[in-house]
This record gives C-alpha cells, sequence and structure tokens, in this order.
C-alpha cells in the first residue's frame, strides 16, 4: 500500500450514497479497507473497516445519530476522532480513553466523497470541487479487474485528458461528454466513477452505459 505520508484524495463513493445518520457503504483506496458514513449532521466519515476492539467490521454495525457502534459488542465510537465513549454492556463504566477508531480525512466536493489517507487532511485542495461540473448527473461506477495505472493510460488511449483534480479526467464515450474519476481500490482493482452532462433517462445516457461497458472490456482483455 502506498505510504500514507504522500497519498493523495481519492474519488471513493458517489455522494448521495452515503446518507446522514443512515447506511454504512464500504470502499478502499490504495489498499486501504474502509467504512463510509455520516453523521446525523451530514458530516463525512471515513474510517478504517475495523473495530480497535475485536477487529470486526465497522461496515457490519449500524450508525447511532452522530457515533458508529460496532456490530459485535455494541461499543460506540464519535464521528470526528472515532475516541471510543460509550460500552452499552457497562453503562456506569467509563469508555477507555486509548481505545479509538482509525479516523481518515473525507470531505464532500463535485457529488463525491474524497477520502485522503495522508495524516495532514487540515484542508482540502479546490481542484475537487472542479473535478465534476455542478449541473453534471452520476452515470455509473466500473468495477475493472485492472491497475489503475493501466486504467489511466486506456482513458488516454480513448482521448480522455488529466483534470485539475487527482484521479480525474475529462472525455467522451461514443460522443457523449464524460467525467471519469479513477480509484486505485487495490493492486488489480480499479473504480472509475463515470458522470455526464446527459440528463438520466436520455438517450445519450442509454448511449454511455453502453460504452462504459464496451470501455470496461476492453481493458480487462488488454490486461
Amino acid at each position: 500500500m502506498t505510504d500514507p505520508t504522500t497519498s493523495t484524495w481519492h474519488p471513493v463513493a458517489p455522494s448521495a450514497g452515503v446518507r446522514p445518520g443512515a447506511n454504512i457503504v464500504a470502499g478502499f483506496a490504495e489498499g486501504q479497507e474502509l467504512a463510509l458514513w455520516r453523521s446525523a449532521s451530514g458530516a463525512a466519515q471515513a474510517w478504517e473497516n475495523r473495530c480497535p476492539h475485536r477487529s470486526v467490521r465497522f461496515t457490519l454495525g449500524q450508525v447511532i445519530e452522530d457515533r458508529l457502534s460496532c456490530a459485535y459488542h455494541g461499543w460506540q465510537y464519535a464521528a470526528g476522532n472515532g475516541q471510543c465513549v460509550s460500552i452499552p454492556a457497562h453503562p456506569a463504566m467509563q469508555a477507555p480513553r486509548n481505545v479509538c477508531a482509525k479516523v481518515f480525512g473525507a470531505v464532500d466536493a463535485g457529488g463525491m466523497l474524497w477520502v485522503s489517507l495522508a495524516r495532514d487532511t487540515s484542508s482540502a485542495p479546490p481542484s475537487l470541487a472542479e473535478a465534476v461540473p455542478a449541473d453534471w448527473h452520476f452515470c455509473r461506477t466500473l468495477t475493472l479487474r485492472a491497475g489503475a495505472e493501466g486504467v489511466r493510460d486506456a482513458l488516454a488511449q480513448h482521448g480522455f485528458v488529466a483534470d485539475a483534480a487527482p484521479g480525474a479526467f475529462r472525455g467522451a464515450l461514443d460522443g457523449v461528454k464524460t467525467a471519469a474519476l479513477v480509484l486505485d481500490a487495490q493492486p488489480q482493482l480499479t473504480f472509475v466513477h463515470l458522470w455526464t452532462e446527459a440528463p438520466p433517462g436520455s438517450d445519450a445516457m442509454k448511449t454511455l452505459h453502453t460504452a462504459a461497458r464496451n470501455l470496461r472490456g476492453t481493458i480487462e482483455t488488454q490486461g
């Protein structure tokens, strides 16, 4: 996995798919398994998908207002800093101060939830908001059994040009203007989030869906 001190912001999931005070979404970035969720106020959270108590995946748990509760013993951790704040089986006992979930930087920009594995995530690069035009629509996410570098090369061969935001490309598939956000998930697993100016249900959107499937087949065939 890439040294987290040098990693950049990653487009992990469409923002709309992670709802305030509700679901927990699994994600990956550079081999790091993530639990994505929002506090009741809507603040984006990206945590290592492992409860520090017994290493059970947080994605099996539940969101309780501004806390994430593990499915195993129900230990609860606070949004923002990941500090353990409650042990329901022992309500009178003070939660141990040295038990914290591992928390990563998470921001919403351009319709995506971006995650940084870097230690210093005090501010997000302003170019993230420029990755997808404000009036564009989400099309789909491609799951590719290929390395991110090969996927980026394939997009370049299809005429896509790197944008200002990390992992963002702009081009067209079958004549439909498209923004492609490349996520380096694992060594041989890459996700590509596709956005377009074409409205949902339009012929252009249907064309893009077909073109995306063809692109996936081409990339995976080429290895």
